[in-house]
């Protein structure tokens, strides 16, 4: 059974669900960061071994192998060591980036310059990031929690239309994305480029994806982040229309926003209290004021 080297540092808990763990050690006079990928079981579900599912449990080892898929413009890897794979699954060894976190605006910036880029076929590639996060969703039967809350209305009207604006979105033309835009995941500029971490969602997507899922996790405006994505989109390609990437940010956006609000009250539900006295619950909270920043959008999806 694979077991962690004594002496190496655990770290955060790594996200995904075949994420075992993070661990920090010395290796060859760098610090370097490690990451342990478990292979999905038998019971395990069918989407883990799915190359073009967003939940696809080695893709980030994919992207350590074949790092030029995802070296520039705008985003770059880290310097990834060596892959090592055995029968239960697969350990990640990059080198640790250790620098002063770029501003937002440089990475919505980057983000559009490496969604706009000519980009390489890839078999393990994300294909249906969105549509495989809303079929969760109604595997658990969509929003059902949101629908004891005042955003009731809101939540049902666009869950019924979520047919309608998927296609809106899939129509917008497609670029590279990285597929988990958080702050976290851009923790140093290497130039004009950002480095990126954390490949687990690398996919082919709608230019717009990454900034508005972006969005939900930054102070600055949507809009003043969309108008630095598509300067960096501009940078690399001239023949994608603003509005088209607009409503792709728009609806990635809102309909990450109230997915992620609903998980959020759906674990803190069962417990004792009202539900509405919950909504300042630490675990609760950041969720909600993303999304109560992002009513413009809400209102333009209602429109």
């Amino acid at each position: 059974m694979w077991q962690p080297e004594p002496g190496w540092t655990p770290l955060r808990p790594g996200g995904g669900a075949s994420t075992v763990g993070l661990w920090r050690t010395e290796h060859a006079g760098a610090t370097v960061v490690i990451k342990r990928l478990r292979r999905p079981a038998a019971d395990d579900p069918a989407v883990l071994s799915d190359p073009t599912h967003a939940g696809y449990w080695r893709r980030e080892a994919e992207v350590a192998l074949s790092a030029t898929v995802v070296d520039g413009p705008g985003l770059v890897p880290p310097a990834y060591l060596r892959v090592d794979e055995d029968d239960e699954g697969l350990t990640l060894w990059s080198v640790e980036v250790l620098a002063e976190p770029p501003p937002a605006l440089q990475v919505a910036h980057a983000l559009g310059r490496f969604a706009a880029a000519p980009y390489a076929e890839v078999p393990w590639a994300a294909r249906r990031t969105l549509v495989d996060r809303l079929a969760m969703a109604e595997e658990r039967g969509g929003w059902p929690t949101l629908a004891r809350t005042q955003l009731a209305d809101v939540a049902d009207h666009l869950w019924r239309r979520r047919s309608h604006w998927l296609a809106e979105y899939a129509a917008v033309p497609a670029g590279r994305v990285h597929g988990d835009a958080v702050p976290a995941n851009f923790p140093a500029s290497r130039g004009e480029d950002v480095v990126a971490v954390d490949w687990q969602g690398f996919g082919i997507g709608p230019v717009g994806t990454d900034v508005g899922y972006y969005a939900l996790s930054t102070r600055e405006d949507f809009d003043v982040l969309v108008q630095a994505f598509l300067d960096g989109v501009r940078a690399v390609r001239d023949d994608v229309e603003p509005e088209r990437v607009r409503l792709a940010a728009t609806v990635i956006c809102i309909y990450s926003a109230i997915s992620r609000a609903e998980w959020a009250l759906s674990r803190v539900a069962p417990g004792e209290g009202a539900l509405h006295g919950k909504f300042n619950h630490p675990a609760v909270a950041p969720y909600l004021r993303a999304l109560q920043r992002q009513l413009p959008q809400v209102e333009a999806l209602l429109a």
